[in-house]
């Protein structure tokens, strides 16, 4: 039950509760979003292996079966992956470490998804004082 100071005049609730606006937790650790990342970066991976298996083979039927496998490898593998990566970190890691690495590697393509807003600036930061300064 919420507390005495935290219930307004009128009966309201005053605060919100912590976990009130994250996303649900869906399959092994992963939100919806990042699920959808996940089995859709495996999704591409398994199009391009079985495309030249499909080829080497004469049988259509290695594309869907590569994509089926690839996505099912993916959110298993990947999503315990991205589980430890996002242990204690903030809920918005994952989506920041993308838009860094794309920031770093291509900065025309960052511009588009929001890089260009992102400081990546490396190096030794100082703090410059002066004595004058600090004595008064």
């Amino acid at each position: 039950m919420a507390a005495l100071n935290d219930i307004a005049r009128d009966g309201l609730v005053t605060f919100l509760p912590h976990r009130l606006n994250r996303q649900p937790v869906v399959v092994r650790g992963l939100t919806a979003d990042e699920l959808w990342i996940c089995s859709g970066l495996s999704a591409v991976v398994g199009f391009v292996a079985g495309v030249p298996l499909a080829w080497a083979t004469h049988s259509v039927a290695m594309v869907p079966t590569l994509i089926v496998a690839g996505v099912a490898a993916g959110v298993f593998g990947g999503g315990g992956f991205l589980r430890r990566q996002k242990r204690g970190r903030p809920d918005i890691w994952l989506y920041r470490q993308l838009q860094w690495r794309l920031a770093l590697r291509h900065p025309l393509a960052a511009s588009w998804l929001g890089g260009h807003r992102l400081i990546t600036r490396s190096g030794y930061w100082t703090t410059r004082r002066s004595r004058g300064a600090a004595a008064s």
